[in-house]
């Protein structure tokens, strides 16, 4: 692709995403880049939503992942349908009956100030490093198909693309990100589609035979019930459910959409909606990752293999998409990874933001000229800190998607523990004694799965989650107060 294609295509693109940030932040009010004033259709923000759940990650990842995990990502799936449910019927009441714009405020409500602040703590923690990974990877394909070749530094690419996401997201926030993630999705959908008609296309295959193929490849296994394995049907089903309720329900940057539509009934159809919306998507991947491996099998393209396993399992996909799928591939590529980051991370930046402002800043009890600078100054610290933990795992190697979830079971379980301890107990907590709790928690589950590995061969895998969460209930039962 030549410099001038590419640079015109990022540039009509931002252009459109700043014509509707112009549009969005016309009449802006105190509260706008935090709540969007409350006024979001539902059906929208579920459908922006998707940009959000993906991101550049699953783009390549979940593809790619096919190869070493076959179709066992489906049993996730299943565990995060029932997530959903718990977060439209019993989160997302609860978030609208309290009228919260920072979730974690629920823990202050429940429990006291310190506990609210241990939340939101581990939101920032996990968010920062989750939302960084997303970015790190995003960068790394743009880089590889793109900007390498034009020697850009992969440096300068970091820093114009958190400056792009700031100049159409600083003045309204949550509301233009709502609109512009709608036009997001769809595009990031539409690549997908490109990618299976091109590959269905170059095998010379009707719709038929494709869905024939891929049923019965060797990859397209759905249910693993070896206990020993990390993708074990029960482990991948509850962690499912776990991972889909402490990063959507928990996480600021995915509830922060729903809590601008107007209402709790409205709220629900979003969520309900989103759960639709984002298991097809994610149904199209894997079918996708199937298909990336019978083109590179058939045109005699075999990934290299290390004890076993395929290495570097997120380079396939990019690489086959821009060297044998034509010049309309490369497009919708670099379409679909810009659509991809920026609507993934934009929401990040917006929710790390809200979070700190008024769990650390007490932005809401703030005059109207301090709450825009404490914003301000916010936003621009949530910027520098990605740009410096995106720097600090450049070189990291592996499936980014594994190891997001990974740090997700560390950083998420206590959140996800002291979320469940507060809905379905009435006990009250030594308050000073609740980090401790949740830091040992994590640390105790690290070295519960260390030990497992070692002794029995058995990796706790993504349930690290539900052994985290499990580990802080119980720590906070003992740290309770005894009421008389």
């Amino acid at each position: 692709m030549s410099p001038l294609l590419l640079f015109t295509i990022i540039l009509v693109y931002f252009s459109i995403l700043m014509a509707i940030s112009y549009i969005a932040s016309r009449h802006v009010r105190e509260n706008t880049f935090f709540d969007g004033d409350k006024a979001s259709p539902w059906f929208l923000v579920a459908f922006g939503m998707i940009g959000s759940g993906i991101s550049a990650v699953s783009l390549v990842s979940i593809p790619g992942n096919v190869g070493n995990n076959n179709l066992y990502y489906f049993q996730f799936i299943f565990g995060t349908i029932v997530g959903y449910l718990f977060i439209a019927f019993i989160l997302t009441p609860i978030y609208y009956k309290l009228k919260l714009v920072s979730i974690y405020t629920y823990l202050n409500i429940r429990f006291g100030n310190i506990t609210y602040k241990t939340g939101s703590l581990f939101f920032l923690v996990s968010q920062s490093f989750g939302a960084a990974l997303r970015l790190l990877l995003s960068i790394k394909i743009l880089q590889y198909a793109f900007f390498d070749e034009l020697h850009i530094p992969y440096f300068v690419t970091i820093i114009a693309v958190l400056i792009l996401i700031w100049l159409y997201t600083n003045k309204s926030g949550i509301k233009t990100i709502v609109w512009t993630d709608a036009l997001q999705s769809l595009f990031l959908v539409t690549v997908i589609v490109i990618s299976i008609l091109a590959i269905k296309n170059s095998l010379g295959f009707s719709f038929t035979e494709m869905a024939k193929t891929i049923v019965h490849h060797p990859y397209a296994k759905i249910f693993d019930w070896d206990m020993h394995s990390g993708s074990n049907f029960f482990k991948q089903f509850i962690s499912g459910l776990l991972i889909t309720v402490a990063l959507v329900g928990l996480d600021q940057s995915m509830m922060q959409k729903t809590l601008t539509v107007k209402n709790s009934r409205d709220a629900k159809k979003n969520v309900l909606t989103f759960s639709f919306f984002i298991a097809f998507a994610q149904t199209l991947f894997l079918g996708l990752g199937v298909l990336i491996y019978i083109y590179a099998e058939r045109h005699g393209f075999t990934p290299a293999k290390l004890n076993g396993q395929f290495v570097n399992t997120d380079g396939l996909y990019p690489l086959l998409t821009l060297n044998y799928f034509g010049k309309i591939g490369a497009i919708a590529f670099l379409i679909g990874v810009i659509a991809s980051t920026f609507a993934s991370i934009d929401s990040c930046i917006a929710a790390l933001t809200t979070a700190f402002s008024y769990d650390f800043m007490n932005i809401e009890n703030q005059p109207q000229e301090s709450k825009k600078r404490i914003k301000n100054l916010v936003l621009l610290g949530v910027n520098i800190v990605m740009f410096f933990i995106v720097m600090s795992f450049w070189n990291s190697h592996g499936a980014i998607i594994n190891t997001i979830f990974k740090i997700a079971g560390y950083t998420y379980g206590p959140l996800l523990g002291l979320y469940m301890t507060g809905l379905f107990s009435k006990i009250k907590l030594k308050e000073k004694l609740v980090p401790v709790a949740c830091i040992s928690a994590a640390l105790v589950t690290w070295l519960l799965n260390g030990y497992f590995i070692q002794a029995f061969h058995f990796d706790f895998g993504f349930m690290n989650i539900f052994v985290n969460a499990l580990l802080t209930v119980l720590f906070l039962i003992i740290i309770k107060k005894n009421n008389k």
